[in-house]
């Protein structure tokens, strides 16, 4: 199970109610997919979910960090949780072709370049769900993945996660 890295540690009192997170990650998902990055706000999303802005930021620091979460949720991240590397690349497949993480990725690549400091935070909740995956292995499916998807988004399919599982464990030298 992943934890909510992103989020704040649970002060003591009275806990926080799930309910709210959940319809807040579900504001998020419904907007991210009818307005896209540039039309998301913090204030969309608490009116969406029924809920306040402050809510929202007791919860997370950032829209980014928002974001990430509602995208990148648990099930997704879980699913490339292997050191399997035909099931890694199945999984990145599945998690970055997802339409409300193909909605959240310009806004997020723009968002962790210009704050190295949430991109370690993002990082490490990746790092987290993955379970321990190398570094570089994680960035040669990752990165082979977005760019395909920003590529040729319909070629993605079983044959292409078998072939880029074969040029990662066999090579490209035959």
């Amino acid at each position: 199970m992943v934890t909510q890295t992103s989020a704040p540690e649970q002060s003591p009192g009275r806990p926080r109610d799930q309910r709210i997170d959940e319809a807040v990650l579900r504001a998020t998902r419904e907007l991210l997919l009818e307005v896209g990055w540039a039309g998301l706000s913090l204030a969309a999303v608490a009116e969406r979910a029924g809920t306040t802005r402050p809510a929202l930021y007791r919860r997370w620091p950032s829209l980014a960090h928002l974001v990430h979460e509602a995208a990148f949720p648990d099930e997704l991240t879980g699913a490339v949780a292997t050191h399997d590397v035909r099931s890694l690349v199945a999984g990145a497949l599945a998690a970055f072709a997802h339409p409300v993480a193909r909605a959240a990725a310009p806004g997020l690549v723009a968002a962790i370049t210009a704050d190295p400091g949430l991109h370690r935070v993002l990082l490490a909740r990746f790092s987290e769900a993955l379970g321990g995956i190398e570094q570089p292995l994680l960035d040669v499916v990752a990165g082979t993945t977005f760019f395909a998807l920003l590529l040729h988004p319909d070629d993605l399919d079983d044959a292409w996660v078998d072939e880029v599982t074969r040029l990662i464990t066999e090579g490209t030298a035959r």
